[in-house]
């Protein structure tokens, strides 16, 4: 008998593109919802992100799949009615257009609210829906820079970098995957719905929430956590290398031969080697140049040292470690081919090519949606001949 999931039976109307809103509409179908994906008749602009594999491409995959695609024109009259009953018969709405976009089109919160009212909508915007910078575009850099996250990474010459992966836009889609899951709990045990105003902005803030009230308390020049700690340039590559207590100090003193600088006595404490960082730092740093990362390793892990070499993706994929857990599943995809998928913490672990490892193309399921919502096939045909809907293939 298969087991069922937590969220067998919710119905999910997703409005969403690129990636935020996706990720979080994922996870609702990876955990059982029925997420019903409405994309324009050109598709989802996620679909783009990177290289393409026909309508698809590496983000489109991670953060749609398990999903059915509907390919409607809310341009048109007819598009709008069919999202407006797929949206009234919903348990969650989450669409990601600038604020007030998704009202004109008369699948605003209030006016779903009117047809459902226990209905959890969720939007997901660059700004929020309120403040000077509400209609402004934004992309995942454009937060990055705004929210101070840039100014954390820096390179060697002190030059704010952009973090080389969407990572505002993945952590905004787990922060509303949670407030909706937190929603859901709530109706479940009290009734009524809510609604959830999830920005990039303020995920981005919730995020670094202990470094702004560091860099608050400290008047913007927080001390480290704790030295020695950072990436190492070695004989051949790079280790990351963290010495947090007193005794991973001494370890490490000892793997390094520098054993006087046990008892130096401006780094015999926590706090002097932070006060002494810019001294003690490049000694240490210099040891490491005489030995491969890998010699290092061993070295450093027999002596309780936490160390980490520093893993291209290839390396990571083929770790023995990772490997052992099934950190990785390796899927075929139509398309694509065999990909590596990752598995998602709390999820079974993909056992093989289902509908939860496929990204829907566009609109290969709009007649099916649209049938299952009560359109005859009459009705179906003419929405697709006036082009207010679309199919994968027609």
């Amino acid at each position: 008998m298969t087991q069922p999931k937590p969220l067998d039976g919710i119905k999910v109307f997703d409005a969403t593109q690129g990636v935020a809103g996706p990720h979080a509409t994922m996870l609702l179908a990876q955990h059982g919802a029925n997420v019903i994906k409405v994309e324009p008749l050109d598709g989802d602009w996620g679909r783009g992100l990177g290289k393409m594999y026909g309508d698809t491409c590496a983000h489109a995959v991670t953060f749609n799949r398990g999903k059915r695609s509907i390919a409607l024109d809310l341009k048109t009259e007819d598009g709008r009615a069919v999202a407006q009953k797929l949206a009234s018969d919903a348990d969650i709405v989450v669409e990601s257009f600038r604020p007030g976009v998704m009202a004109r089109f008369g699948l605003g919160y209030d006016d779903i609210k009117a047809m459902r009212d226990d209905v959890i909508y969720l939007s997901v915007t660059g700004f929020g829906q309120a403040g000077p910078n509400r209609d402004l575009p934004v992309t995942d850099s454009v937060i990055q820079a705004f929210s101070g996250f840039m100014s954390i990474n820096r390179d060697s010459q002190g030059t704010p970098q952009r973090m080389g992966m969407i990572a505002i836009d993945v952590m905004t889609g787990l922060y509303a995957y949670q407030a909706i899951s937190s929603a859901l709990i709530a109706r479940m045990r009290f009734g009524g719905g809510t609604y959830i105003d999830c920005s990039l902005m303020q995920s981005a803030a919730a995020f670094q929430g202990a470094k702004m009230m560091e860099h608050y308390l400290e008047d913007g020049a927080p001390q480290v956590l704790y030295v020695p700690v950072g990436t190492m340039k070695t004989a051949d590559s790079y280790i990351n290398v963290t010495a947090m207590r007193d005794r991973h100090y001494v370890s490490l003193c000892e793997v390094l031969g520098v054993e006087e600088l046990i008892t130096d006595p401006r780094f015999d404490t926590r706090d002097k080697r932070i006060d002494n960082e810019a001294v003690l730092m490049p000694m240490i740093r210099e040891k490491f140049l005489h030995k491969t990362t890998a010699e290092w390793c061993e070295l450093l892990t027999a002596e309780g040292v936490m160390n980490a070499a520093i893993s291209t993706y290839d390396d990571y994929l083929a770790d023995e470690h990772v490997q052992a857990v099934d950190s990785v599943a390796w899927v075929e995809h139509d398309g694509m081919g065999r990909i590596p998928m990752v598995n998602i913490p709390g999820l079974p672990k993909i056992a093989g090519v289902d509908e939860m490892t496929e990204c829907a193309h566009i609109g290969q399921h709009t007649a099916d949606i649209l049938g299952e919502a009560g359109y005859g096939a009459d009705e179906i045909a003419a929405l697709l001949s006036s082009s207010a809907a679309g199919a994968y293939g027609a």
